[in-house]
């Protein structure tokens, strides 16, 4: 089962953010803006930054995560987002003589494609178990599938997750990737819930799709959404 769970963060991350950004415009330095920035000032000055598109200052915060119960398809995935930082449990020097597997949830539901999969998994367990005992384990382990479980822990900036959650929230992401975007995107929200208010994917943000003709079709509905709700609040 893939767990998210925020092990750190730089402390005060909104303040840090919100001082970092009103140094840009200030005479003071940045331990007396800290010093003076109410939690009602960094609300307005958060704000602001949104509206100028003003995203610089967000680098200036991190969020470390434990990740666990994810496929090699898709930690293999996640780091092509380049700007963080990984530790993955190593297939050279753990033994994975009983690793366990994903399952996407398209084999899951059907029983002939599971009987499949679960008999070649068995039998990869079996190919490895025997190459372990005539080759290093670094050797062995190319014979291990893409639906390995892995565990990892991966450091963000801000500006990076952000990023990360327009990509990977997105309806036509891969569903396990989805899974653990929104995964962490609630575990950000609960320690930082103004600077990722407006993370997720661009449909539900801005109301615009940059997929093109490979749109899932979702941006025109929720675009209606968007202005009805304008209309109620007489924006």
């Amino acid at each position: 089962m893939l767990q998210v769970t925020l092990i750190n963060h730089t402390p005060e991350p909104e303040k840090t953010v919100a001082a970092a950004a009103r140094l840009c415009y200030s005479p003071r330095g940045a331990v007396e803006i800290m010093d003076d920035f109410t939690p009602e000032k960094v609300d307005k000055f958060l704000a602001r930054l949104t509206q100028m598109g003003h995203f610089s200052p967000t680098e200036h915060v991190s969020f470390t995560f434990a990740i666990e119960g994810i496929s090699r398809a898709l930690s293999h995935q996640l780091v092509r987002h380049r700007i963080a930082s990984y530790s993955q449990k190593s297939q050279r020097y753990v033994k994975e003589s009983n690793f366990t597997y994903i399952a996407p949830p398209s084999i899951r539901e059907n029983p002939e494609a599971l009987q499949v999969y679960e008999e070649a998994m068995e039998q990869i367990r079996a190919a490895y178990r025997q190459l372990v005992q005539l080759v290093p384990k670094e050797d062995a382990r190319y014979v291990l599938p893409n639906a390995c479980e892995t565990k990892l822990v991966a450091t963000f900036n801000c500006r990076s997750l952000h990023n990360f959650f327009t990509l990977r929230c997105c309806e036509r992401a891969q569903w396990e990737i989805r899974e653990l975007a929104e995964k962490m995107l609630a575990e950000v929200r609960k320690v930082a819930p103004r600077l990722f208010a407006l993370a997720g994917p661009s449909c539900e943000v801005e109301g615009v799709c940059y997929e093109g003709d490979m749109s899932c079709g979702r941006a025109p509905l929720i675009q209606d959404l968007l202005g009805a709700n304008k209309k109620k609040t007489g924006e």
